[in-house]
């Protein structure tokens, strides 16, 4: 019949489990799972190389004290008390299971069902060349008519900002940012960022071809990426190797703004060239995750980026920057001063929204900012992927607030802040979400988008799709709970995921 059974290994331990125990009395089956810390303890500044310390560390993460217990339902309190004992965990850290207990190991499953129907269609991420982020972009890069060769992406550059919004469009123009960079005799440095990056990643490889031809490289990796501090190690071991001058940041800051510099040398001087993005310069990320980015020739955003790096590299301290609002410097007061700016607009009768993209909102300050502003008149909507500690829709507190997640083919990445100042609208994309660790334990951007036209852009593809997506959205209700968002009585379905591919992306495949 072409159907596929699956059976869990769990399922069949169950049934032959008497054969495991011969001569013994098996009273009862269970899973349970047992969740560890996972934090690595390095203390930066008694420790003379970050790098050996963390790789001492690595081989303790699965020895971490316990801090969650999933059992299965039918497990006997007895048996659960004696489990609580064993990994001393208490009743608020137990949760008990109707199902798998670990259901990461579903992921496997669609690779073997052959039934296309039930999947998403593949499809090919937009090109600039092919389908333009804009049309004034598209005629900056379009290629020769008579060679059919491609203008120098510096030259264009120069002319034009461009903008990228990832999967939709294709990551390639960054990695080609980079590469060409390590091949332009005219580009004197390339500095850049790397909190999470692929294992073959072609700008690793890029940097380290500069490197090789004599340019001054400089790559920031952050060891301290949950997770990929063994695969960022072997990343900074192999550009060490090459002479990539490599840093690892501020001591007890994480390093998680999205940057590259390059200082290229014209026949005016020289000229900075940057790229500031809300997501990791990692290919394969790039594919599922939605984030923006931005590739920019302005001199006040140039001079903000060689200034971070100056702090990154232990060159240079704060002391102000144009443009850019850097965390944890200047980004947290800078967000509520906005947020208030906009409620005394309300007040004075002025026109006063704030829209804001994130992946987690809970600093208290903000939120407080936040509530004040809505009993002040201020339309906000937030859409919070993740954490949310605002509470939208209480009467007298937060009636203007609306907070809706976006649940898709895709994960929802990209920060984007956005405050109507009374008419005169400013947009930032940012790395930065708004909890306490972003704006106060780690190195974030949030960078003003200027270029109206992509401002537009940005507003439209970037947050007013998601606000009339009425098929994959949830709406988080006056009580905690989330909601399904559906379509009214004789409205259409509107997918935000689904419309920016079908305007960006090239094609989708059957």
């Amino acid at each position: 019949s072409g159907d596929t059974d699956l059976v869990f290994l769990s399922s069949i331990l169950h049934q032959h489990v008497d054969s495991l125990f011969p001569g013994m009395e098996v009273t009862g089956c269970f899973q349970f799972r047992v969740t560890r810390n996972s934090n690595l303890f390095v203390d930066e500044e008694e420790s003379n190389d970050l790098m050996d310390a963390l790789e001492g560390e690595l081989p303790t993460r699965n020895f971490g004290d316990s801090v969650r217990l999933e059992v299965a339902d039918n497990c006997s309190d007895e048996l659960v008390k004696l489990l609580q004992e064993k990994f001393l965990l208490n009743d608020d850290d137990l949760y008990r299971v109707n199902g798998p207990v670990n259901l990461n190991r579903l992921i496997a499953v669609p690779a073997m069902i052959d039934r296309p129907e039930l999947k998403y269609r593949n499809f090919t991420p937009g090109n600039v060349f092919e389908t333009p982020v804009s049309d004034s972009f598209f005629r900056v890069l379009k290629p020769n008519q008579k060679t059919h060769s491609k203008p120098s992406l510096f030259d264009a550059i120069r002319k034009k900002d461009l903008l990228l919004h990832h999967p939709y469009q294709s990551f390639v123009p960054v990695i080609d940012f980079v590469r060409e960079a390590s091949k332009d005799p005219k580009v004197l440095s390339i500095k850049q960022t790397l909190y999470r990056t692929d294992r073959d990643s072609e700008i690793v490889q890029a940097l380290i071809n500069a490197a090789l031809a004599g340019k001054d490289v400089t790559a920031v990796v952050e060891l301290k990426a949950r997770f990929d501090e063994d695969a960022n190690i072997k990343v900074a071991n192999r550009m060490l190797r090459a002479g990539v001058q490599v840093v690892y940041g501020v001591v007890g800051h994480k390093t998680h703004a999205k940057m590259i510099l390059v200082v290229r040398k014209e026949a005016d001087g020289l000229r900075n060239y940057t790229h500031l993005g809300t997501g990791n310069y990692h290919a394969g990320t790039a594919r599922t995750y939605t984030d923006f980015g931005i590739i920019s020739a302005r001199p006040e955003i140039a001079e903000d980026v060689q200034r971070i790096f100056l702090q990154l590299t232990g060159l240079g301290k704060f002391s102000g920057l144009n443009k850019i609002l850097q965390a944890p410097f200047t980004l947290h007061e800078n967000i509520i001063a906005k947020i208030d700016r906009e409620a005394e607009n309300a007040r004075q009768g002025k026109s006063a929204v704030i829209i804001a993209k994130m992946n987690s909102l809970q600093e208290f300050n903000v939120m407080k900012a936040l509530y004040e502003a809505s009993m002040a008149g201020v339309s906000i909507d937030l859409i919070v992927r993740g954490i949310c500690g605002i509470r939208p829709g209480i009467k007298g507190l937060s009636e203007n607030i609306r907070v809706r997640s976006i649940v898709g083919r895709f994960l929802e990445h990209h920060r984007i802040f956005c405050f109507e100042n009374d008419g005169n609208r400013e947009l930032y994309i940012s790395s930065s979400d708004w909890l306490d660790r972003n704006f106060f334990r780690r190195v974030e951007t949030c960078t003003p988008i200027e270029d109206e036209e992509l401002k537009s852009l940005v507003y439209r593809h970037g947050l007013e799709v998601y606000l009339k997506d009425n098929i994959d959205a949830w709406q988080l209700d006056e009580d905690g709970s989330f909601s399904r968002v559906e379509p009214a009585k004789g409205e259409e379905g509107f997918s935000a995921q689904q419309y920016l591919l079908d305007t960006l992306a090239l094609r989708e495949k059957h």
